[in-house]
């Protein structure tokens, strides 16, 4: 036995030395540089000398605090409050100066070469088309400006996959993919940007998770109409003194109240019509590296900013014909839209709100951006004020928030009002861009329709209940 193993053992080596030379590798060498290589590279990241300071070995430290337990969570709300706070900010200036441009400048320019037009077609033309489209440039294109080049750095700089990581758990736990963190923090920025995100979900019922619940996220959109309104109603509520803060929390109040919306759902949805158990992934912490400037600007600027914003206008141009005539067109001596406030008035005012702010989301369902002066223009016209605003159908905004607090006031707003309106803000259909960027990734009527008229659903019911119960509270 002993004598045929020796044969066999120089039989295998053999035959291994003739297959070495005839293949012109010598393997063992070979695999003795792979082992020395890998050896290497651990070392490198292991082992140092003393005094020398490893890239790697600072990555991991870095990763001890924005990962931990206790620190990862604040840490990622405070830096994206941040990045918020950037990016309300600093658009206020370049905002005020696109406003000032394309509306209290190039706008009387136009309605003097339209002059000479039928008022009706200078109407739609220029106070309908060309408003909307002025009004969404001049309040989106400079916090998208700001807030995607801000993300695109954090993402650069590695630090997107840690909020991913942070955040794994809870989206697990609700039937969904933790990559939906990072799809939901691109919501804020825009949804319909949002929407595109979700591709990084491999899984086609998570994806579609993602799809739906990110609505939740407030877009930029949103913010303007969440800061006024807080400011006016919730900030009136305290001393001066504290109004500010107030305030403030009062609208990161709502964001938060938007992520716990996005995990119910998407639990519900998982244990429902989506129904299926979270699938796997290894998630690897690439290391932290300086961001690329150049292609940050490219990719968040041309990918994303103008991609979505010409979105923006394309559906924004024939609402703006649409509000226009709404405000113009009459019955009896009386505006289409002063028809439908007075009809709806009665059911808006189960659920806290009002007809002009029922009338205002379903035609300014184009762009966010233009709720507040579609507000104010149908307040205006219903309400009878004189020396208010540019006309009939004309969307406007002022710069002092006492002059618009009036006009709310003399509208018949209430406390009540204005929170309801923060929540329904929250919790409504999304913008035109959104649902055709959702139809586009879905190619699907039905989850389309969903995606759309779950968060109206949603939000009607969360605005009776705080209704009733504020209306109890008042009453006693």
């Amino acid at each position: 036995m002993e004598e045929k193993a020796s044969e066999n053992r120089e039989d295998i080596l053999s035959l291994a030395n003739r297959m070495r030379w005839d293949l012109g590798v010598n393997l063992h060498d070979t695999i003795i540089e792979s082992i020395y290589t890998d050896a290497s590279r651990i070392a490198r990241k292991t082992v140092h000398q003393e005094g020398e300071r490893s890239a790697e070995n600072l990555d991991i430290k870095i990763d001890k605090i924005v990962t931990s337990k206790w620190l990862g969570f604040p840490l990622m709300f405070l830096l994206l409050a941040v990045v918020f706070w950037i990016t309300v900010a600093g658009a206020n200036y370049p905002s005020s100066l696109l406003a000032q441009f394309l509306i209290d400048y190039l706008h009387p320019i136009l309605k003097n070469i339209t002059s000479s037009f039928p008022w009706w077609l200078s109407g739609v033309l220029v106070d309908g088309a060309y408003l909307s489209m002025a009004w969404v440039i001049a309040v989106m294109l400079p916090p998208m400006a700001i807030f995607f080049p801000l993300f695109t750095l954090l993402e650069d700089l590695g630090y997107l996959p840690r909020v991913a990581f942070n955040m794994d758990s809870l989206f697990r736990k609700a039937g969904a993919h933790g990559k939906q963190a990072l799809t939901m923090s691109m919501g804020f920025g825009c949804n319909a940007a949002g929407i595109i995100a979700t591709r990084v979900i491999d899984s086609k019922r998570e994806r579609l998770i993602a799809i739906i619940t990110n609505n939740f996220s407030l877009c930029n959109g949103r913010w303007p109409t969440q800061i006024l309104i807080a400011t006016i109603f919730i900030g009136g509520l305290v001393p001066a003194q504290w109004a500010g803060l107030i305030s403030a929390g009062a609208v990161v109040g709502i964001a938060v109240l938007g992520i716990f919306f996005s995990l119910v759902v998407s639990w519900a949805l998982s244990k429902s019509i989506l129904r299926g158990e979270a699938s796997s992934f290894s998630l690897e912490l690439p290391p932290y590296r300086p961001p690329r400037i150049l292609q940050t600007l490219y990719t968040s600027l041309i990918d994303r900013t103008i991609f979505v914003l010409w979105r923006a206008i394309v559906f924004a141009i024939p609402a703006g014909v649409v509000i226009w005539l709404v405000g113009n067109v009459q019955i009896g001596g009386v505006s289409l839209a002063e028809h439908f406030i007075e009809w709806s008035d009665p059911i808006a005012w189960i659920f806290g709100l009002n007809g002009v702010i029922f009338l205002a989301y379903i035609i300014a369902i184009p762009a966010n951006e233009i709720v507040i002066p579609t507000i104010l223009m149908l307040t205006v016209l219903n309400s009878g004020l004189m020396g208010m605003g540019s006309g009939d159908g004309v969307m406007f905004e002022l710069d002092s928030i006492a002059g618009t607090e009036q006009i709310l006031r003399a509208g018949g707003w209430t406390v009540l009002t204005g929170i309801n309106l923060m929540l329904f803000s929250l919790l409504h259909n999304p913008c035109s861009t959104t649902i055709y960027t959702i139809f586009k990734e879905t190619h699907s009527t039905k989850w389309t329709l969903v995606s759309t008229f779950l968060p109206i659903v949603m939000g009607l019911i969360i605005c009776f209940f705080t209704a009733q119960i504020w209306r109890l509270f008042i009453s006693s």
